[in-house]
């Protein structure tokens, strides 16, 4: 059901050698971009006309207006289950804690007498946010997008998933019920990369965003590449992953579950044991198939998902080799399920979040943890974070000096100005002063009176 990649005995190789050898999903985003820049294009020229058309083709179902009613948003939260809208809300309460933590604060330090640079940070002024709606329905992507938007203080929050069929053309329901929840009255029923460009290039319903966030298949990837620069992104989302490092102390039966776990949003999703314990690698194996034929979603997701290249359960000669696979990885999720398992996780590098100890399993930080679940894939932990109130936030540099600051400094910047061929940056500052206000070699010169 799932392979083995044996890393034990010899010395591991470094860097891109040791990525090579680990399994990863193709996700070739580069070929979906000419399947995606003509409807992109047309969404540019025709606006809401060419996102319902290209709905229609994609999603089996005709919309009259890509703008959901208000109607429809108040209707979908008054019929949900209590017991959804019980747990949404938590999910909610905590995600709240957690991201308002991350706020920042304006600074100022003071360079040299006279001489200060303040750090303040905004927010951008309208976002875009994307939940899928294919396989599975996903009202925490609405909260895990929304809160962290809307802690930061961005104004303009606009929320696109794709129309359904079963729905007369709208969003899921639930989906519909969260945006209630949080808020957020502008709705969009617009999927693929049509509702990214909705978004970039704004249409007559929908107003053009600053930054677009929220995961999606290859074709949303494809589509915020595309349109990267005119937009900005969080991520290209590849498929979901979970990296498990492991020693003999772990139960089997919790790795084997939470492999699977992961293995049911997608077949191309990633499951990965990384272990020293050639016990517990056999009993997960051994756990494996009663629990997959218990569960749902076998044939369509989680088989193949376990049974792609993408997944494996990989051997190594002890934990320390376990974590360099680990940062090699960096997967999207890590779980370490070790002794001292946070003693462990301290020293990992690269994971998009990292799951401490058997009572922290990945499901958890899906929904209730207070982290976020919008994580890198395919390897971007490696240099990207997940969403937070950071991602929606902007530094600006605001610089102040005197007179007497500048005087002081000129001729440091004249310097390197010369140095690099660009005279005229130095004559900015030295025409700010009178002839023999500034010595050329020394800097300051005590001021005219």
């Amino acid at each position: 059901m799932i392979s083995r990649i044996d890393l034990r005995g010899d010395t591991l190789p470094e860097g891109a050698a040791l990525r090579d050898l680990l399994p990863r999903a193709e996700f070739d985003v580069e070929a979906a971009l000419e399947t995606v820049r003509p409807i992109c294009e047309d969404v540019r020229h025709r606006g809401s006309a060419a996102v319902i058309e290209w709905g229609e083709k994609f999603d089996g179902v005709r919309i009259a207006s890509v703008r959901v009613p208000a109607e429809a948003l108040t209707k979908a939260l008054d019929e949900l289950d209590p017991a959804v809208r019980a747990a949404l809300e938590e999910s909610i309460r905590r995600a709240r804690l957690v991201h308002r933590e991350q706020r920042r604060t304006t600074h100022t330090t003071q360079v040299v007498p006279g001489g200060t640079v303040t750090e303040k940070w905004v927010p951008v002024e309208r976002v875009g946010l994307y939940v899928p709606g294919g396989r599975s329905v996903y009202p925490s992507s609405v909260v895990m997008n929304v809160v962290p938007a809307q802690e930061a203080g961005v104004e303009g929050v606009a929320v696109a998933s794709p129309p359904q069929k079963d729905f007369g053309g709208l969003p899921h329901p639930t989906i519909l019920a969260a945006c209630a929840l949080l808020g957020v009255d502008e709705v969009y029923a617009a999927g693929g990369s049509q509702a990214i460009a909705m978004f970039a290039y704004g249409t007559e319903d929908c107003l053009p965003v600053n930054l677009v966030t929220g995961p999606g298949n290859i074709y949303v990837a494809a589509a915020k590449r595309l349109l990267k620069g005119r937009i900005g992104i969080d991520a290209e989302a590849g498929p979901t992953e979970i990296a498990i490092l492991a020693d003999a102390t772990a139960d089997p039966a919790h790795v084997a579950a939470d492999l699977i776990s992961q293995a049911e949003h997608d077949p191309m999703a990633a499951a990965v044991l990384v272990t020293d314990s050639e016990e517990l690698a056999a009993a997960t194996e051994a756990e494996l198939a009663p629990q997959v034929a218990a569960t749902k979603h076998i044939k369509d997701r989680i088989e193949p998902a376990l049974a792609g290249r993408q997944s494996a359960i990989v051997l190594v000669s002890s934990i320390e080799d376990g974590l360099k696979v680990a940062d090699a990885y960096g997967a999207e999720h890590l779980e370490i399920q070790t002794a001292d398992a946070a003693a462990v996780a301290d020293r990992v590098r690269n994971a998009g979040a990292i799951f401490v100890g058997p009572w922290s399993p990945v499901s958890l930080g899906d929904y209730c943890a207070g982290s976020n679940h919008v994580l890198p894939t395919g390897g971007c932990a490696c240099h990207s974070s997940g969403l937070s109130v950071q991602s929606f936030l902007r530094g600006i540099h605001i610089v102040d000096y005197t007179r007497d600051a500048l005087a002081e400094v000129t001729h440091h910047v004249v310097t390197l100005a010369e140095a690099e061929d660009l005279p005229a940056h130095g004559a900015a500052l030295k025409a700010r002063f009178a002839e023999g206000e500034l010595d050329e070699h020394s800097g300051w010169k005590v001021p005219q009176q």
